[in-house]
């Protein structure tokens, strides 16, 4: 949905009549495409991530607010941890767009991988790392203030509380998508280089967000920043809500453990 000159047979009104389609001409599993890579990327991504999250958010909290919660320390904790993650996600997000892409020629990862390194050398996986950045570093800045803000009405005490932990994470989630959508039309182009196929007066590889953003607004406008809105929402607010129940599931039972063998010793 965010192409922005798709093909007349990819082209889609809504979230699911696309995704109707998609099942229907090409066929049950085509929608998953892209998971083994994405899969093996978002492991050590995430580890990076929360890890670096919870120990900058503890650190400037004390410095900034001791003894409470910080805004702000929530905020930078997040933004920093942002630079680690996508050091580790960028290439798999390259790979998965190109080929989740209407047609796309590539049946394997490893075919996908191989093209692209020696079409395109390995720059080519992090073309899109900085408009990733400047994408992700204000929507982890709005997703974790907006997390932590709501857990202090959902759950002030800030025990291990499934339904919260949930709720505030879908929240948290669909505003920062909505907010960052176009630079996430920005991204995807920066990372499957559509234009290269279908503009010609366009010469030689888009790169850089000043390059993507003017190019997505010479071919669709200002509504072209805003494509796939509702399907980025729709797709974060599941994610979002999964990857914070999961993560502070972990996080009770680990300390859980620890303070038992604490008190047994």
């Amino acid at each position: 949905m965010q192409s922005l000159q798709p093909d007349p047979a990819a082209r889609y009104r809504n979230v699911l009549e696309a995704l109707w389609r998609i099942i229907r001409t090409e066929g049950l599993w085509r929608p998953m495409r892209g998971l083994n890579v994405t899969a093996t990327g978002a492991g050590p991504a995430h580890a990076l991530y929360f890890a670096c999250y919870e120990k900058l958010k503890k650190t400037l909290s004390d410095v900034i607010h001791p003894g409470g919660n910080s805004h702000i320390a929530n905020g930078a904790a997040g933004c920093v941890a942002t630079l680690l993650h996508d050091a580790a996600m960028n290439p798999a997000e390259v790979v998965k767009q190109r080929m989740q892409m209407y047609n796309s020629p590539y049946h394997r990862v490893t075919d996908c991988v191989r093209a692209v390194w020696q079409n395109e050398g390995a720059g080519a996986f992090y073309r899109s790392y900085t408009t990733q950045l400047t994408m992700n570093v204000p929507f982890q800045a709005i997703h974790f203030m907006t997390y932590e803000f709501l857990q202090e009405h959902f759950n002030p005490q800030r025990r291990y509380n499934p339904s919260s932990h949930v709720l505030s994470g879908a929240c948290a989630g669909a505003v920062a998508a909505a907010a960052t959508t176009p630079l996430d039309v920005c991204k995807t182009l920066l990372n499957t280089q559509e234009s290269l196929a279908l503009n010609s007066h366009i010469t030689g590889h888009i790169t850089g967000m000043a390059s993507a953003f003017r190019t997505v607004y010479q071919v669709g406008g200002v509504t072209a920043y805003f494509r796939g809105v509702q399907a980025r929402v729709i797709y974060q607010i599941p994610s979002t809500a999964i990857a914070w129940s999961v993560y502070e599931f972990f996080k009770y039972l680990i300390t859980k453990r620890q303070e038992e063998w604490r008190a047994s010793k």
